[in-house]
């Protein structure tokens, strides 16, 4: 299991939410390639970046910023936010993407199906969960499906990955909701990877000791940026 640093977009900056609300915003850095850059160097693997913007108002606003990252280092971007069409999603692999994550569009059956027939091994499915629904629409509104059985579903669909992101410990250092990724783990066959509340190096042994195979990664923003921990402190 590896750590997946993060970058989120808005207004051209680094930026992260506390629990996704748009207006409790912390400013890390205006210059994104220099943050990947950094992230790289300091040995990532793979970057997670969102398009924040694109996340509220389904569209996408950073592709320009996004281009820019995927020319800067060699490791795989994994994209999310504002990807509700073939052409988004498209556009953003053009810009040199490896993987684009689906969120609130992937609720629709007839999307997730065609995306995963055309594009399968460069997608991934994002499960946002607030009190245990799916949350979409840059996580503003609470669908009305169980985030568990969505996972399971789009999982017996084919999924390869997908991205489980407990909301409310989203940018809390308070540690991930460890219960929640071993219930998904154990419920689908596609890898998965862990978002939300990490503020430690305990933090992340604690998923590892969780010891699911199909847990590949955690993606970690906050903790990174105010230097709780680096990526070379993980074991």
């Amino acid at each position: 299991m590896f750590v997946i640093p993060a970058i989120d977009l808005k207004d051209g900056k680094c930026v992260r939410l506390k629990q996704g609300k748009r207006d409790e915003v912390t400013v890390y850095s205006d210059d994104p390639v220099a943050q990947a850059r950094q992230w790289e160097t300091g040995g990532a693997t793979v970057i997670h970046v969102v398009d924040l913007d694109g996340a509220f108002t389904g569209q996408q606003a950073n592709l320009d910023w996004v281009a820019k990252i995927c020319a800067a280092v060699k490791c795989p971007i994994q994209l999310g936010g504002g990807l509700r069409s073939r052409e988004a999603v498209e556009r953003a692999l053009g810009c040199g993407v490896s993987r684009v994550v689906l969120g609130t569009q992937a609720l629709s059956e007839p999307f997730l199906q065609s995306m995963l027939a055309e594009f399968k091994k460069h997608i991934v499915v994002g499960i946002d969960a607030r009190d245990g629904k799916v949350a979409v629409e840059g996580w503003t509104q609470k669908s009305g499906a169980d985030a568990f059985e969505f996972a399971r579903k789009v999982s017996a669909m084919g999924a390869m990955r997908m991205v489980f992101t407990d909301v409310q410990t989203d940018g809390m250092l308070s540690g991930p909701p460890l219960a929640s990724v071993g219930r998904i783990c154990t419920s689908v066959q596609s890898q998965v990877i862990a978002s939300g509340g990490v503020g430690s190096v305990q933090d992340v042994q604690a998923l590892q000791k969780l010891k699911h195979p199909n847990l590949e990664g955690v993606i970690v923003g906050k903790a990174l940026y105010e230097k709780k921990f680096t990526l070379r402190d993980v074991p």
